[in-house]
């Protein structure tokens, strides 16, 4: 990329309030659309350009285009860029403006959307362990994830799973199927109507081993390193932004957890978008390895399961464990290094 494309590319308001956005979180060219109040012709014609010059990297999923900001590791102009427009938001504050009132935008479109996802998860509630089992083998699928999670062979310990959190337990099959196996089972979903059905499903259970809560997957209501296992059963595809459900799961597992995802395969299924209210058509294990690292984890086993249509991917993960300080003594921080030189 040369000087004279960069400036190019950035001259030009629609432009600038695009990176900006997209600085924030990966977008689909009909959410710029609706942010931005155009149509969605226009908006890719600034995305090709900033696309050409290097500032944005796409990616299909279906029939949707996702958009994110370029990474700049081996782009210097780019990054500086990005820095000029972020000082830009800090000083200019009519630009500030913008930006915010964009933002504003997206997020009550997203709002709107998850409304209508509740929406459908109130309505299907009772029928939702039928609609999961079209799209997947749910024997073959637990015994598997079952011997994933070392169950079957943790014959001396009577808790392998220890503290389970269970993120979106629907219906609470998942928890009912592993609470022999943990000391006690966390099951959170954001669906009152999920929950009645999972209390139901789960009374037989002693009240001290095992907890139902409302709750969502982007702000989970427990404390920093609260469990040994984490599960997303099936839930993942309903993320807007899985880099940041990741990321909170990451936050409530102790040093040492594991994490295990069940969804499906990348696939092409579009009416689970427009019927069910999937955000994402699957995952690949390219994206999927990318998630795990970006939240911390370290990526363990995965394993694949072939349905009539859809194939259901498990992967599991770790976070490492704390390491040993002993007598190593921490490297001065910035902060320690100028009360020296100021002393």
């Amino acid at each position: 990329m040369t000087i004279h494309e960069l400036i190019s590319a950035l001259d030009d308001p629609t432009r600038l309030r695009l990176l900006r956005l997209l600085a924030r979180m990966e977008l689909a060219v009909g959410e710029l659309a609706d942010v931005l109040d155009q149509s969605q012709p226009r908006i890719s014609r600034h995305v090709r350009i900033l696309t050409e010059a290097g500032l944005v990297e796409k990616r299909k999923e279906g029939s949707w285009v996702f958009l994110r900001a370029a990474g700049h590791e081996d782009a210097a102009m780019a990054a500086r860029a990005e820095d000029l427009l972020a000082a830009a938001e800090d000083e200019d504050a009519l630009f500030a403006g913008v930006c915010a009132a964009d933002r504003d935008r997206l997020a009550a479109i997203r709002s709107a959307r998850e409304e209508t996802a509740e929406v459908y998860f109130a309505r299907h509630a009772e029928e939702w362990d039928r609609l999961r089992s079209l799209h997947s083998p749910d024997g073959a699928v637990e015994a598997e994830l079952t011997r994933l999670l070392g169950v079957a062979d943790a014959h001396d310990d009577p808790a392998p799973l220890g503290r389970l959190l269970d993120i979106g337990t629907g219906t609470g099959r998942m928890a009912e199927l592993y609470a022999p196996s943990a000391q006690h089972v966390a099951a959170i979903d954001k669906s009152p109507e999920m929950l009645r059905i999972a209390r139901a499903r789960l009374q037989h259970l002693p009240p001290a081993r095992l907890s139902l809560l409302q709750g969502d997957f982007l702000a989970l209501p427990f404390e920093d390193e609260n469990f040994d296992t984490v599960l997303f059963h099936q839930v993942l595809h309903y993320a807007q932004a899985p880099e940041r459900a990741l990321a909170e799961a990451a936050r409530v597992t102790r040093p040492g957890g594991t994490i295990a995802i069940v969804d499906f395969a990348a696939h092409a299924r579009e009416d689970l978008r427009t019927e069910q209210a999937h955000a994402r058509l699957g995952f690949t294990d390219a994206q999927m390895q990318t998630l795990l690292k970006g939240a911390g984890f370290t990526p363990v086993a995965d394993s694949a399961l072939s349905g009539s249509e859809l194939t259901v991917r498990i992967w599991t993960g770790r976070r490492p464990a704390r390491p040993q300080t002993g007598t190593v003594h921490p490297l001065p921080t910035r902060t320690d290094t100028k009360r020296k030189a100021s002393k």
